[in-house]
């Protein structure tokens, strides 16, 4: 993966988000990310990998405008995200950023139809109808509108989850163990969806995951430690993603 290099915000480019010599740092502990620089190509598929520890969660919140890197800069369609306020950011996560949890995370009191819009509502949009049309088919929910969460099965939510991550239209979505909670046959299923989602409707997708054989739906897998990417994967197979992140746990 080629390295981030600056861009003007006024330019649209073919990436999705940037880092840039990106460091984050705790008191009293060590680096989470050590001078981490990467582009995400926009339409791509991106699994992020490594030991417990190695810096994957942090990544994510620094290149989705969840937390803000000690140093370095993070561009996130064309926006510098990394120099914005909390509020600013959170409207920018609002419109351009969609976000998939291992807990799927729908509101038990809400229907699934207006779990799927919350995030429209949140930020004062009226969704396109014909957009979240498709979305719902393509998903197999349409007859499942109506219910509650509780009423459908862990793959039939994460599915919701999907739909509602997807509805503003986001320039990418950051997917957190999206198949943590479910089922061999489920999980395959959501990783089939998110590659569907990739490779016809154009979506960015950046999962965290320490499953190999889920990193192995993507189109690149990146390999972290100790803060920093050490191996990028194209292609990758379960079988030599696992074996890569047993010889970092061994090292």
């Amino acid at each position: 993966m080629r390295t981030a290099a600056g861009r003007s915000q006024r330019t649209k480019t073919l990436s999705t988000v940037e880092l840039t010599q990106v460091t984050k740092s705790y008191p009293n502990g060590p680096r989470a990310l050590d001078e981490v620089s990467l582009t995400v190509p926009r339409g791509s598929f991106i699994a992020v990998m490594g030991p417990s520890g190695s810096g994957k969660s942090t990544l994510m919140h620094c290149a989705s405008g969840l937390d803000i890197p000690t140093s370095g800069r993070v561009v996130l369609d064309d926006t510098v995200i990394s120099e914005l306020s909390e509020t600013r950011r959170t409207e920018l996560r609002r419109k351009r950023v969609g976000f998939i949890f291992q807990s799927y995370n729908l509101l038990p009191s809400l229907s699934i139809a207006d779990n799927l819009t919350l995030p429209l509502r949140l930020a004062n949009t009226a969704p396109d109808k014909d957009w979240l049309r498709t979305l719902i088919d393509r998903v197999g929910l349409a007859d499942r509108l109506a219910h509650r969460p509780a009423e459908l099965s862990g793959g039939q939510q994460q599915r919701a989850a999907i739909v509602r991550a997807l509805v503003a239209r986001p320039a990418v979505v950051f997917a957190d163990e999206p198949t943590g909670a479910l089922d061999l046959r489920s999980a395959r299923d959501v990783l089939d969806l998110l590659r569907e989602m990739v490779h016809s409707l154009g979506q960015t997708v950046v999962m965290v995951t320490h499953d190999a054989a889920a990193a192995a739906h993507a189109d690149l897998a990146l390999i972290m430690a100790d803060g920093r990417i050490v191996d990028t994967v194209h292609a990758p197979t379960a079988a030599d993603l696992a074996r890569r992140v047993t010889e970092l746990e061994t090292e």
